[in-house]
């Protein structure tokens, strides 16, 4: 019988990691063991903080279940390899690399309906990034950039670096990011975008404004800081969109729409992944865009982002560092090869 061990978050602050035996296989089901995951710092530092909102959880998570509430497993990043199938499955699953939709654990058990395979010449610390470049592609096709227009992305997580490596596949006149960490903006620089700022420099208002000249056409915000959201506003021009891709759970956001905000005719714009815009659903679902997403993972090659790797023992030592000293990461990975 194998042994599973699984992250729960069990207080603000809090996690643990428990060891399980895992229950006999179900005939339709099948046994995947976890090659690595990937720790989506965003939404996983809302669970470590305690600022989730009391709401479902992502209904086309199955894995996750229930609404946000400790003691949590989370996490939606696993890529492993099916290493038992239930006599009901078909064969060729067996010895397959999947991606899953599944918290951090060393193993699982899914239908194979959930999982994802992946392809043959895609890695699994490749493949890991599936869902943040799915969130990337789906952003791009909101905010729908147009052959010229000045684009300021706000956050160079791994969110922000995967949208910017999309962004700058456009003949835009202007690409800006902006981030307050020196990690993130050489990232970002790498990609060949305009320039990288800081937003906490005391020239940061007049650089960005020099570089857009009227106005950014489209900005993105993708900190999860809403003084983003603000500067956003501030920058963008007449009849601009702001697509506000950041997920804010508890915490409070205060959006100053005084000022030049009420005669600008500003669209804000509601992005997220779980959907697909109406106006798009009628000619693309859900494989399609992930066909786009593997396409793109194939030409951005975010695995270089990869800053460090840990053992899902080491969770507690993770957590903090993300939480006390962002700057120091881009993309941190659990791997489990040493279980």
């Amino acid at each position: 019988m194998t042994n599973r061990k699984t992250l729960f978050f069990t207080a603000p602050k809090r996690l643990e990691v428990c060891e399980d035996k895992l229950p006999d296989l179900p005939n339709d089901q099948v046994l995947v063991q976890t090659i690595v995951s990937a720790i989506s710092a965003g939404t996983e530092m809302l669970a470590y903080r305690g600022q989730f909102p009391n709401v479902p959880v992502d209904a086309n998570i199955q894995a996750l279940g229930g609404r946000f509430a400790y003691p949590l497993a989370y996490g939606y990043a696993c890529v492993g390899r099916v290493i038992e199938t239930g006599k009901d499955v078909k064969r060729e699953w067996l010895d397959r690399l999947v991606f899953a939709f599944q918290p951090h654990a060393s193993h699982f058990i899914a239908w194979p309906d959930l999982l994802i395979p992946v392809p043959a010449d895609i890695w699994a610390e490749t493949a890991c990034f599936l869902p943040n470049t799915e969130t990337a592609v789906n952003l791009v096709q909101d905010a729908a950039p147009i052959l010229g227009e000045r684009v300021i992305v706000f956050g160079q997580g791994i969110i922000g670096l995967l949208t910017s490596a999309l962004l700058a596949e456009f003949p835009l006149e202007k690409l800006v990011c902006v981030d307050a960490f020196d990690l993130r903006r050489e990232a970002a620089l790498a990609l060949g975008v305009s320039a990288a700022l800081d937003p906490t420099g005391p020239d940061f208002a007049a650089q960005a404004a020099g570089m857009l000249g009227t106005g950014a056409d489209l900005a993105l915000e993708l900190s999860g800081a809403s003084e983003a959201l603000n500067a956003a506003i501030r920058l963008t021009t007449f009849s601009g969109r702001i697509v506000v891709g950041s997920w804010y759970g508890e915490k409070q956001v205060q959006v100053n729409l005084g000022g030049a905000f009420h005669r600008s005719r500003i669209r804000l714009i509601s992005s997220q992944v779980s959907t697909i815009a109406p106006e798009l659903a009628s000619r693309w679902d859900k494989p399609r865009r992930f066909e786009v997403a593997w396409n793109a993972l194939r030409r951005i090659q975010p695995e270089k982002w990869i800053t460090q790797r840990f053992s899902i023992e080491q969770a507690p030592l993770v957590y903090r560092l993300i939480d006390e000293n962002p700057g120091e990461t881009i993309q941190i990975i659990f791997d489990y090869s040493s279980l």
